[in-house]
């Protein structure tokens, strides 16, 4: 495919380890309901057809860049969409978020899942990445994402999001062969998704286990782990494979900052940080050899400007101007103000000059 050229590859060249000529900065939700545009397209449409329309997952991941000076975008979409793709329904329901009314109960609702033809059952994600990259014009580049195996194995038997994950947990524990069959299922499904993201565009990747807090240390090397080293390790092999150039990974354990120097061995490029651990212990313990992404607490984002704007500058000094991609701890959050947005930005890109 040929795209209009990148104007500004900040991202790309601080996940490499590359000299920046700023430090690169987006945000987890940029697109979301924030702003009253993305409410206005939402009031029209229900949430999963923006998800499934191009045209309007093109229109809502452009938004933030509309009015915010942003290093990056990142295709709108959803991570349930492959729970959905295997068949499960999934709903998002207002005020409570994403429902899925008939979960895995046992082991025997495996068979409920078909993975036959998902990916073309997600083929409109890579329209609108498609369609996304000739939209930028070579802007910033385009991030494409997938949720990870346990965060997704979560949702689809809880029915939905969990304080507690007992229902899971009860799999970890009661159902092992299971586990691992339907983790090994979802990997890949997973990376089988983002080669179809890479083909149709999509400049990096990022892995979302945003359900790592819910397990102890232990579990999250035994459960989470070797299942998002094989979609890194997968993912290059068949990238290699085809000829197609290997494009940088973010891994965004949130709730795992007990097993940064774990995750920094298993390839990923990027590793993201969630707010409760301060940089420099984190750039301890990954090691020189890694970028890392993160980590302003969203709440951060309620406070005055000025504090927004000190709190930020003294965050990016913490991290360093080297193999550093500036975001939220994670995203950001519904009634965020939009001038919070512009302060954090500007002071990302103040803090170096």
């Amino acid at each position: 495919k040929e795209f209009p050229a990148l104007k500004n590859d900040n991202l790309l060249r601080a996940a490499r380890g590359e000299n920046v000529d700023r430090v690169p900065v987006w945000v987890m939700r940029q697109a979301g309901r924030y702003l009253p545009e993305f409410q206005e397209v939402r009031a029209k449409h229900d949430f999963f057809t923006v998800c499934r329309t191009p045209e309007l997952a093109c229109e809502v991941t452009m938004q933030p860049l509309r009015r915010f000076d942003l290093d990056a975008s990142i295709i709108f979409s959803d991570i349930l969409v492959i729970p959905q793709a295997l068949g499960l329904i999934v709903e998002m329901k207002p005020g409570v978020g994403p429902v899925l009314p008939e979960p895995l109960v046992q082991p025997t609702d495996l068979s409920r899942l078909n993975s036959d033809g998902a990916i073309d059952r997600l083929k409109y994600v890579g329209e609108a990445i498609t369609m996304m990259r000739h939209m930028l014009d070579g802007k910033v580049p385009l991030i494409g994402f997938t949720g990870a195996p346990w965060t997704l194995m979560g949702y689809m038997i809880e029915g939905g999001g969990s304080k507690t994950m007992s229902k899971a947990k009860h799999w970890l524990s009661e159902h092992t062969k299971a586990t691992t069959e339907l983790l090994t299922l979802l990997t890949t499904c997973i990376v089988d998704y983002l080669v179809m993201q890479v083909k149709a565009g999509a400049q990096m990747l990022q892995v979302f286990e945003s359900s790592a807090e819910h397990l102890s240390k232990e579990q999250f090397v035994e459960i989470s782990l070797p299942y998002l080293k094989d979609i890194r390790d997968k993912l290059h092999e068949k990238l290699t494979k085809e000829n197609i150039p290997i494009v940088p990974m973010t891994l965004f354990c949130k709730g795992a900052m007990h097993s940064l120097p774990e995750q920094a061995k298993i390839g990923y490029n990027v590793i993201g940080l969630d707010w409760t651990i301060d940089p420099e212990e984190a750039r301890k313990l990954v090691g020189p050899n890694i970028t890392l992404q993160g980590n302003l607490d969203p709440q951060d984002m309620y406070k005055p400007p000025e504090e927004i704007r000190n709190l930020t500058l003294e965050m990016a000094k913490k991290f360093g101007k080297h193999r550093y991609i500036a975001n939220l701890g994670h995203g950001i959050t519904p009634q965020t103000p939009i001038e919070s947005m512009n302060v954090f930005t500007q002071a990302v890109h103040d803090a170096f000059l």
